[in-house]
């Protein structure tokens, strides 16, 4: 009699392995044209703004329209700013104007290459254009929240820059800083016959000079606002991407390994 071929023992089932976590993961996160730029632009915005205020002392007072002198009725006498602001620390008009004008060049001449090099590589489009949903209510407003409980998302979520870092670093690189170059050609009576336009579109040489000034302190505003994140987040992460490129998603701390490039 023939045997019988047994039959196949059953295979034990295999275990459902567990989503990995990015958590810990050292991934790229700027790249070297941001880097650069970030850095170049945190020397020359200092030099601007302190020779900028040793400038405001030689006339202390703001105006509106296309006048303005000693006996007109300013809207705002802050007063002259102390040495430690100024550069140079002592009062010096002309040598506030060479640096404020020398820097003022490497500004204009940055930002127009750090623009043309964005749109080139897709940075504007990959990382700082809105995506859908992200504008709605609902979401600006968890957003909102979140930083305000100073709760920061970690694991995949941390590539990417949220919609409050998206308003911000678009109003600055496509309003702030086009505004204040474009008020600064303004103020320069050298550019009356290049651009006539300027003194019509702000108001006046006097209104572009306190709409200048509102503008500067503005962006010592969101200079504080963007130190406090970043010491509340984790300065030495924060930093080190900043310079090597390198940031270790927030979460788990240990098992982490090099991971791909942010998206």
């Amino acid at each position: 009699m023939a045997d019988t071929p047994s039959s196949p023992e059953p295979i034990p089932p295999q275990p459902v392995p567990e989503p990995v976590s990015e958590d810990g993961l050292l991934v790229r996160r700027h790249r070297l044209s941001t880097r650069l730029w970030h850095w170049l632009n945190a020397v020359t915005l200092y030099v601007l703004f302190t020779s900028g205020l040793g400038i405001f002392n030689a006339h202390p007072r703001l105006y509106w329209g296309e006048y303005g002198a000693n006996f007109d009725p300013a809207w705002l006498e802050p007063g002259r700013f102390s040495g430690w602001l100024t550069l140079p620390a002592h009062y010096s008009l002309a040598l506030s104007r060479r640096w404020h004008l020398s820097f003022a060049l490497v500004l204009g001449f940055s930002l127009l290459a750090y623009m043309l090099w964005s749109l080139l590589n897709r940075h504007i489009a990959r990382d700082l254009a809105f995506r859908r949903g992200e504008l709605k209510p609902r979401h600006v407003w968890r957003e909102i929240r979140g930083h305000a409980r100073l709760r920061f998302p970690t694991g995949a979520a941390a590539r990417r820059y949220n919609v409050l870092q998206k308003a911000s670093y678009i109003g600055v690189i496509f309003m702030l800083l086009p505004l204040m170059i474009l008020t600064g050609l303004t103020m320069s009576p050298g550019m009356n016959a290049v651009l006539p336009w300027l003194t019509d579109l702000f108001g006046g040489r006097q209104s572009a000079r306190s709409i200048h000034f509102i503008l500067a302190w503005t962006l010592v505003a969101f200079f504080v606002v963007h130190i406090v994140m970043v010491i509340v987040a984790g300065p030495f992460n924060e930093i080190r991407s900043m310079i090597t490129g390198w940031y270790r998603l927030p979460g788990a701390k240990t098992g982490a390994k090099r991971g791909g490039e942010r998206p």
